[in-house]
Parts: C-alpha cells; structure tokens; sequence
C-alpha cells in the first residue's frame, strides 16, 4: 500500500484531500481543525484568482499539513517558535520529500532556511490572514480589511513576502463577491462565519462540499471575466494596446512568481496596493486590537 505521502498528493480534489486529513488527524491526533479548512480553502481561492506559477496540489496539501504539530496554547507551552520545524520534521517521517518539507517549514520565518521556499509565502499569508479573521477569546474577529492592515502594517511590515500584493488585489476583489443565504455576505466573511458556526471539523467539510465550494469557484471565475471584459472594452484600440504592451513589458522584467491570469489588470491595479487602507484613526484602532466586528448569517 502506497504511504501517506503519497497517497494525498496523487489525489487530486482538494475536498477530498481535506478528508483524507481529517481522518488522519482522527487516527494520529496530529493539529486539524477548523481553522485549517477555512486556511485551505482561502489558499485555493487565492490560487484560482491570482494563478501564481506555483504547484496548487502541492501548496494545498501543505496548506492542510503545515500546522501538524501546533498546539492549542503554542505561546504558553513554548511551541510558538518550533511548530513548524517540528512539523516539517514530523511530515518527512511520513514520506514527503524534502522541498515539501522546507515549504511547511516556512509557514512562519523562526526556522533559519539558506533559501526561503516561493509556496512558503503563500502559506504564511493565508495562515495570518485566516487567523485575524476568526474570533479568538481575547478579541473579536478582524474584518478582511482590518486584517490586510494587520499584515502589512504590522505583521509583515519590512518582511519581503513576494504575493503580498497580489494578497491584497484579491482580498478586495473578493470583498465584491457575495454568497446569498439568509442575506448576502462577502464571500471572505461568510467562510469565517461557517468555521465558527459549524459544531465540527467534518461538518465544515461537508457545508463547503455540498454547498459552497462549487458555488464560491464559480463566482472567483465570474469576477475575472468581469475584469477582463472591463479592460478589453476600453475605448480606442492604440490605448488598449498601449496598455497591454506595457504590462508585458513589465511583465517580463518582474520574476515568474507574480504572474496572474489577469495580471493586465492587476499591473494597472497595482499603483493603488501602495495606498493607505485606512484613515490614520481607524489603522491606529485596528492597530490596537479593537476590533468589535461580527458577522450576520
């Protein structure tokens, strides 16, 4: 029988390699929770919209194993700092190979590594941005748009993570997508909401597999062919072309790593990544952790 490694890397459906974590998880008492689907699907998302020039089964299989060895109260046990070494160490006795093992190891920058791994980037947003936005028991949760402030003001403020720009563009992209219920809610803050509401892991799985997850790519697919659309339907072809001429030209001075499928757009778009989220009273409070946010169904 093939080894675990190997066997949820050949699987290709990202639903079910949750699955096959969770019940993994189930069986060596590994970290797996709620919090690490909502983590996978915001990574999935983001590799939908951004299409980044990175292995999406890879990045998603570690996105889901990353946080192995992470316990509940990391600050207070002293795991804050090892976790991740630890888990990267925990994941090759399982079989995964050493570049894998290097990705999960960079989920946060406490390990020394010669060269940091381009999908470990992608992890370390993700795992903050997912973290800001649920509740914690000292502070309610952050909104999408608190939480990008967070990052990059405080969090990742003099750190070079290469698709923190191409972070935020999707972040606010994704605030104009909505999910109907009840009532319509941001796409971002509905997925926050189910891992707080549902009573379980599996249960979590089974509301994005049955319910959302098909919805939610449909939307992200929409959304890039609405910008698409918008972009090619400007006025005066010598614009256009003027337009797109420049993009590629930057496109082939920049590194491989920050193309999209609509990096025209986001070229023009980019200019705007740099400006202020926020007013200077409203960073000061989110800075400050007083946030009061909540979220309806």
């Amino acid at each position: 029988m093939e080894d675990f490694a190997e066997y949820i890397l050949n699987e290709d459906d990202y639903i079910q390699k949750m699955i096959i974590a969770y019940y993994m998880s189930e069986k060596t008492g590994i970290f797996f929770n709620k919090s690490i689907i909502l983590r996978t699907q915001i990574a999935k998302m983001f590799l939908d919209y951004a299409s980044l020039d990175v292995d999406e089964n890879e990045v998603l299989t570690a996105m889901l194993l990353c946080n192995c060895k992470k316990v509940d109260n990391s600050q207070k046990l002293g795991k804050l700092e090892t976790y991740a070494k630890d888990g990267a160490e925990y994941l090759a006795v399982l079989g995964f190979g050493k570049k894998f093992c290097k990705i999960c190891e960079g989920l946060n920058r406490y390990s020394s590594t010669d060269k940091r791994e381009k999908e470990s980037d992608i992890l370390e947003l993700v795992d903050q941005f997912a973290g800001l936005i649920l509740r914690r028991e000292e502070r309610e949760a952050f909104t999408p748009q608190e939480a990008l402030i967070i990052l990059k003001e405080r969090n990742l403020k003099n750190i070079n993570n290469r698709y923190l720009e191409d972070f935020i563009l999707f972040v606010n992209a994704m605030e104009t997508i909505y999910i109907k219920d009840a009532t319509e809610v941001p796409v971002l803050r509905k997925l926050a909401f189910l891992c707080e509401r549902e009573h379980s892991t599996k249960s979590y799985i089974s509301a994005l597999q049955n319910r959302y997850a098909e919805e939610i790519d449909k939307l992200i697919g929409k959304n890039i062919k609405k910008q698409s659309k918008e972009l090619f339907s400007m006025d005066g072809k010598k614009e256009r072309n003027n337009i797109v001429t420049t993009a590629v030209n930057k496109a082939k001075t920049k590194r491989k790593t920050v193309q999209t499928v609509h990096r025209y757009t986001r070229v023009i778009q980019k200019s705007n990544a740099n400006k202020a989220l926020f007013s200077q009273e409203v960073a000061d409070r989110v800075m400050n952790h007083k946030s009061v946010y909540k979220i309806e169904n």
